[in-house]
């Protein structure tokens, strides 16, 4: 597997500097290069905590989704027993799916040979075996990989050695659940999808600064108060917090709405998940790493009830035709210019109390992408 040499390790963290105020961004090979994008897949995407969907879908024993999961095929049930289990969905057999979509079955059963697994993953029986030699269905079993339910949401990880989400986030979960106590009670309501040409951490950088907000989001401004915006960092995730505006504002109207704060969360490595002013709800933000200049991003808005009401509508139609016009359009353009000789990395603004027009969160994320490019180095 091509992977880049001792000198490109060394290059890459060139001009960073754990003091926000010292450093420079991540260099702009990370972003161009297919080596590093190799390594993100490898050493970020597959060993860390990757959000699969609301709990919700996974409640009834038999229930089960698929998803991929760094280019991997997993697939998440519920046995019978009420235990929640992941495996890759690669049957023993010839590496078929063993599951498609999702649904609720009493087992799993390969579509191509018929296969029959438990839900617990164990081999249940295979046709025309019998005569096999050396064949036991008692030592065969779909692979494991690590699943937790998380603040109503379902996360698998590849990395048999990952420590529990729930360790390694330290006070997300009370935090989330301080501001959106209902996160167990809500339900899904819509998706948004698009396909962006521009690599994943450009996606996730823009996402964590709103330093350009008032240049090129100015609805969004109207909607929170900037002077209320705060930013905080923690080990894997930051946290990004906001009152609504006080007057109406240009991007939906907010007049009614009950939920009065604009709370954001941003997980290691992909993951964001919003709560914006209007009833409860939950917006999860999934980033999805498809090549070096191309990601695919997922909206999916759970809300009090499966149809969203006026103000939950204007606030997706906001977001669909306004915010993402803009910010793709942000993120397509810093991606050509990244790929031209013109720019090698530029400077982290930052502001030690912590505003909303800080780049700490943004210069948080790189440190801990350069931590994972450097323990990949040592394999």
């Amino acid at each position: 597997m091509s992977r880049p040499s001792p000198q490109q390790f060394d290059a890459i963290e060139a001009g960073y500097d754990r003091d926000p105020a010292r450093s420079h961004s991540l260099r702009a090979e990370a972003y161009t290069d297919a080596l590093w994008f190799t390594l993100d897949q490898r050493e970020i995407i597959r060993k860390s905590w990757q959000w699969v969907c609301h709990a919700e879908k996974l409640r009834a024993p038999g229930s089960y989704v698929t998803a991929e999961v760094g280019g991997h095929p997993i697939v998440v049930v519920r046995d019978q027993d009420g235990v929640l289990r992941a495996f890759y969905n690669v049957c023993k057999h010839r590496a078929h799916p063993v599951l498609l979509g999702e649904g609720v079955v009493q087992r799993i059963v390969c579509p191509y040979h018929a296969w029959r697994y438990r839900l617990d993953g164990q081999l249940a029986g295979a046709p025309h075996t019998s005569s096999l030699k050396d064949f036991a269905t008692s030592e065969i079993r779909l692979t494991a990989v690590q699943v937790e339910e998380f603040c109503a949401f379902v996360f698998v990880n590849l990395d048999p050695n990952a420590q529990p989400l729930r360790t390694l986030s330290g006070d997300l979960e009370p935090e989330m659940r301080h501001w959106a106590p209902d996160v167990g009670q809500l339900t899904f309501a819509h998706r948004l999808t698009y396909d962006i040409r521009s690599n994943w951490k450009n996606v996730v950088d823009n996402f964590l600064e709103c330093y350009h907000c008032p240049v090129a989001h100015r609805d969004f401004c109207t909607l929170v108060d900037m002077k209320t915006y705060k930013v905080t960092t923690h080990g894997i995730y930051s946290s990004h917090m906001a009152d609504a505006g006080r007057t109406a504002n240009s991007a939906y109207d907010t007049s009614k709405a009950k939920v009065r704060t604009h709370a954001v969360w941003w997980l290691w490595p992909n993951t964001c998940l919003m709560r914006y002013p209007g009833r409860g709800s939950m917006i999860v933000l999934h980033i999805i790493p498809v090549g070096p200049d191309r990601t695919l991003e997922t909206y999916d808005f759970f809300l009090e009830t499966p149809e969203p009401d006026e103000l939950e509508r204007s606030a997706i139609e906001y977001l669909d035709k306004t915010l993402q016009v803009e910010d793709i359009a942000l993120v397509e353009n810093v991606q050509r210019g990244m790929a031209t000789p013109a720019f090698e990395q530029g400077r982290i603004v930052y502001d030690p109390e912590g505003s909303g027009k800080s780049e700490h969160a943004l210069h948080h994320f790189h440190g801990l992408v350069l931590d994972a490019y450097e323990r990949g180095r040592q394999l």
